[in-house]
C-alpha cells in the first residue's frame, strides 16, 4: 500500500504540488472538510478530477484532524493505493431517520461478498438514527466483517451536514466503502473517558431515538435541572453532559448518547441513537486526563484487533466527538497526539470531530457511540 496525506486551506491552497499521483481503482481517497464546502465545492471537484478512478469518500466536520494538528475551515486528505486489495464504494439517499435501517442494510448488501473484510461508513449527521443504521449494516454482512465510521458534523450549529456522493457534497446521504481480500488489515478501537454522576434513571417512555420520560418525568425538564444556566444553550450544551446507557444496573456494556435536538412542545430530546424503554440512563461529565488516556487506549486497541501482522504503511482514521472538543478546548490536540503516539512510528493519521462514532464496543458487531475517540487502522500485508 502506498499512502500520502495532505491538506487544503484558504487562501494558501493545497499543501502539496502536484497532488500525489496515486489514482487507481484500488485507491481510497478519504477527505474530511469544513461545512462551508457544501456551498463552495471547488477543491472537492479538483480532487474528483485528479482521482477519477479512485473511491472518493468524505464528509463535513466539527474540526479536521491531520497528523497531530486540528484545523477548521480546511480539507484533510489521505490517498491510499492498495497493491492487492480490492475496493467497492456505494452511497444511498437517506430520506429521514425512519429509513436508517433500510439504507444501512441496502448499502451492506451492495458491498457484501465472501471476500469482504471491512466496511467504512460515513452518514449524514442529523437526519439519521445511527443505531438503526448500524443495525441495518450488521444485518447485511457476516459477523466477521469489521464495520467502522462516523456521522458527519456541522460544528456546534446542528443545522446541516454533508457526505460525498459522486464527488459532490450532499445532505441526507450515507456512503460506504468495502475492503476485500486476505491482505488488507483493518483494526478498530473506541474509548471514552467520561465519569458518571447522579442516579441511574429508567427510560419510561421513548420511541426509537426520541426520549420522552425518565422515571416518569419529562426528560427535557429533568435534563434542564442538571444544566442550570446552560439550559439556554441547548442543544449544544448537552454535548458537555452526555448520558450513559445500559440495559441493567450490572451491565458491563455501556453506550454513550448525546442530544441532536430538543422539543419544548413535548419536552422530548432526540439522540443520535436509540434510547430503548426499560434501559437505564445516567449523566456523565468530563475527566480531562481520562479523555486523553482514552484516545491512547483506543489507538492501542486498533493494533491488537488488527491481528499480529500489520503492513509497513498504516493509515489511522481518527473520529472523535464534537463534545470532547468542546470539553477539552485548548487541550484538544493532546488527545490527537496521544492517539498517534500509541501507533507504530511512521503511521499517518487523518480524521474529524463528529456527531457520532461507529465501531464495535470491544469486539463483535458494531455499535453507534457518542463522546468517544474511535480509530480505524488500515494497512496491507
Amino acid at each position: 500500500m502506498k499512502l500520502e496525506t495532505f491538506s487544503y486551506a484558504t487562501p494558501t491552497g493545497w499543501s502539496v504540488h502536484p497532488l500525489p499521483a496515486l489514482d487507481s481503482p484500488r485507491t481510497l481517497l478519504m477527505v474530511f472538510g469544513a461545512p462551508r464546502f457544501r456551498e463552495h465545492p471547488e477543491p472537492l471537484r479538483e480532487l474528483s478530477a485528479a482521482y477519477p478512478r479512485s473511491h472518493l469518500m468524505g464528509c463535513s466536520t466539527s474540526g479536521e484532524i491531520h497528523g497531530t494538528l486540528l484545523a477548521d475551515d480546511s480539507l484533510t486528505v489521505a490517498a491510499a493505493r492498495f497493491e492487492a486489495s480490492d475496493l467497492e464504494s456505494a452511497y444511498l439517499p437517506l430520506p429521514g431517520p425512519e429509513h436508517s435501517y433500510t439504507v444501512g442494510r441496502g448499502l451492506a448488501e451492495r458491498l457484501n461478498d465472501p471476500a469482504l473484510r471491512a466496511i467504512l461508513v460515513l452518514s449524514d449527521g442529523l437526519n439519521v438514527n445511527g443505531s438503526e443504521l448500524v443495525r441495518g449494516i450488521n444485518a447485511g454482512v457476516a459477523e466477521s466483517v469489521v464495520v467502522t465510521g462516523g456521522l458527519a458534523a456541522d460544528g456546534s450549529r446542528f443545522q446541516r451536514t454533508w457526505v460525498l456522493g459522486a464527488g459532490e457534497p450532499q445532505s441526507n446521504l450515507v456512503a460506504a466503502v468495502g475492503f476485500y481480500g486476505d491482505r488488507v488489515r483493518v483494526g478498530h478501537g473506541s474509548k471514552g473517558g467520561w465519569d458518571k454522576f447522579g442516579p441511574q434513571r429508567r427510560i419510561t417512555r421513548s420511541k426509537h431515538n426520541v426520549l420522552f420520560e425518565l422515571d416518569g418525568r419529562p426528560a427535557l425538564q429533568l435534563y434542564k435541572e442538571y444544566l442550570g444556566e446552560r439550559a439556554a444553550e441547548l442543544p449544544a450544551s448537552a454535548l458537555l453532559f452526555p448520558l450513559a446507557l445500559s440495559a441493567d444496573p450490572h451491565a458491563t456494556k455501556t453506550l454513550v448518547r448525546t442530544v441532536l435536538s430538543v422539543s419544548e412542545k413535548d419536552q422530548s430530546m432526540t439522540f443520535a441513537g436509540d434510547m430503548p424503554e426499560g434501559h437505564l440512563a445516567q449523566l456523565m461529565r468530563a475527566n480531562f486526563e481520562r479523555l486523553i488516556e482514552g484516545a491512547s487506549s483506543a489507538a492501542l486497541h486498533t493494533l491488537t484487533s488488527a491481528g499480529d501482522v500489520i503492513g509497513p504503511e498504516l493509515l489511522s482514521i481518527a473520529i472523535s466527538c464534537v463534545g470532547r472538543r468542546l470539553i477539552l478546548g485548548e487541550r484538544t490536540e493532546e488527545e490527537i497526539e496521544a492517539a498517534l503516539a500509541a501507533l507504530p512510528e511512521g503511521a499517518r493519521q487523518i480524521g474529524f470531530y463528529s456527531y457520532g462514532e461507529i465501531s464495535p464496543f470491544a469486539s463483535g458487531r458494531c455499535d453507534l457511540h457518542n463522546q468517544t475517540m474511535t480509530l480505524t487502522a488500515i494497512s496491507e500485508i
